[in-house]
């Protein structure tokens, strides 16, 4: 949770705000059908395709962005589905590869790139658009790692951990409704406010996970 001191900061600090909603089961929809798209430009690689988030919990008030995992066969593949996603109008974020190595990452949008006046290809923090007037057009963000993997691995887990440990759901659920009030400068400041809860949570989830699989 914030503490007071924490919450005066932000307060004077942070200027975007994140919109938090209700579960809806029409989340499910949409990812059936970003899904089938997915397939549809790399299907070649026969990837596994998973719902994984907030959005995928039934009952967790989310973000209305639907999160994607692109589970490959293994790191050869990573590169080799950028240009079939850039092409169906998917937005790469290669900047991020300096800190996740592992994972290639794109974001959809309701409308084309091109008529939100959006870069398909993003190389450098300087070509990060405004998240102030380019997050509410967000459609899914797709995380594309090899499948067994670590990475792959605490992602699935944590989506089934939730689905089935309520008391940890409710305590997500408060902390994302503590989160919502503020102003943030991005998605990812707002997630490094969750960080603590979510890595504590994401060990006992894959502990949990590797029991309950083997």
């Amino acid at each position: 949770m914030v503490n007071e001191e924490q919450s005066e900061s932000l307060k004077k600090t942070l200027f975007v705000k994140i919109i938090i909603e209700p579960y809806n089961p029409d989340w499910t929809k949409v990812f059936g059908r970003l899904k089938a798209d997915l397939l549809q430009h790399i299907g070649f690689v026969q990837p596994r395709i998973d719902h994984i988030g907030s959005t995928s919990v039934q009952g967790l008030s989310a973000k209305p962005i639907i999160d994607i995992l692109i589970g490959l066969e293994g790191e050869q593949d990573l590169d080799i589905i950028i240009q079939p996603l850039i092409k169906a109008g998917y937005i790469y974020y290669e900047v991020y590869n300096l800190y996740m190595p592992y994972r290639r990452f794109f974001v959809k949008h309701q409308l084309a790139p091109l008529h939100l006046s959006l870069p398909v290809h993003i190389r450098q923090k300087t070509e990060i658009p405004d998240p102030e007037t380019e997050h509410r057009h967000r459609l899914a963000h797709i995380h594309a790692i090899p499948v067994g993997s670590g990475h792959w691995h605490r992602h699935i887990a944590f989506r089934d951990y939730l689905q089935n440990h309520p008391e940890v759901l409710q305590a997500y659920q408060l902390l994302k409704k503590s989160l919502s009030v503020f102003d943030w400068k991005d998605g990812n400041e707002y997630n490094e406010a969750k960080n603590d809860f979510i890595k504590r949570e994401e060990q006992k989830a894959v502990d949990w996970y590797i029991k309950r699989s083997s």
